[in-house]
């Protein structure tokens, strides 16, 4: 039997993971706020220590059988707040640090504890973005969060290399996808995102995937094969 846990799976790029490793026979657990569902678990990533009950309690429940392939993917993410710094205030910074990092933290530790006995092949998936490596005005909290993602990525793997059973850590950017986020971007002034038109741009032309072109892309690499501390960008894939 092959586990995916997906973060973040109620809509967008995660609803497409979640559809598409169903569709191959995974058995699955979706979490987050708004999901629906028999593979859905309510979980709150905003709230700090509720979020990461919620997932002890059901990574320590499903660490009780046995699993052939085991997969976390980390993706769960927020944009908000857009605009300048100034615009914002510290409960917002908290709340989206919360979301994109902390939540990210919660679920690679939690997962690496209770399934570090398992000696079915293990792996971790944080969905990134080019904005890791992209600054955006409007966007330092984003930028800043994939880059700390990534960060977190490499140095879990290179903790993981010393690990008797090493779990492969990997951060994968799946390209720009029409989604809600996108159309929240594409609805902001250029005083709050600078960039708003290259976003504008790109859908007036169709250059964007659907979620579930993008869960294609991303299940693909991961089937093909991928090297624990790297970063993949889909677009480099042809």
């Amino acid at each position: 039997m092959k586990l995916a846990l997906i973060t973040g799976g109620s809509k967008g790029l995660g609803a497409a993971l979640v559809q598409w490793h169903l569709d191959q026979g995974w058995t699955v657990r979706e979490y987050s706020r708004s999901g629906q569902g028999d593979v859905h678990v309510p979980c709150d990533f905003s709230a700090q220590d509720a979020g990461a009950a919620v997932l002890e309690g059901s990574f320590a429940e499903l660490a009780q059988h046995p699993w052939d392939v085991l997969r976390l993917i980390n993706n769960a993410g927020t944009l908000d707040p857009i605009g300048p710094l100034t615009d914002s205030e510290p409960s917002q910074w908290r709340a989206h640090l919360q979301i994109n990092v902390a939540a990210c933290v919660t679920a690679t530790g939690l997962f690496l504890k209770h399934f570090s006995l398992s000696q079915a092949p293990q792996t971790v998936v944080n969905i990134s973005s080019g904005a890791a490596v992209t600054p955006y005005h409007g966007w330092s909290l984003y930028c800043a969060s994939k880059a700390a993602l990534e960060a977190f990525t490499r140095c879990v793997a290179l903790e993981q290399a010393a690990a008797p059973a090493p779990t492969t850590v990997v951060a994968i950017r799946p390209g720009v996808i029409e989604t809600g986020m996108q159309a929240a971007i594409r609805a902001q002034d250029s005083a709050h995102f600078a960039q708003v038109e290259k976003f504008r741009k790109l859908s007036a032309e169709g250059l964007l995937q659907s979620p579930a072109e993008a869960a294609q892309r991303v299940c693909g690499l991961l089937a093909r094969g991928v090297r624990s501390g790297e970063v993949y960008d889909v677009r480099d894939l042809g």
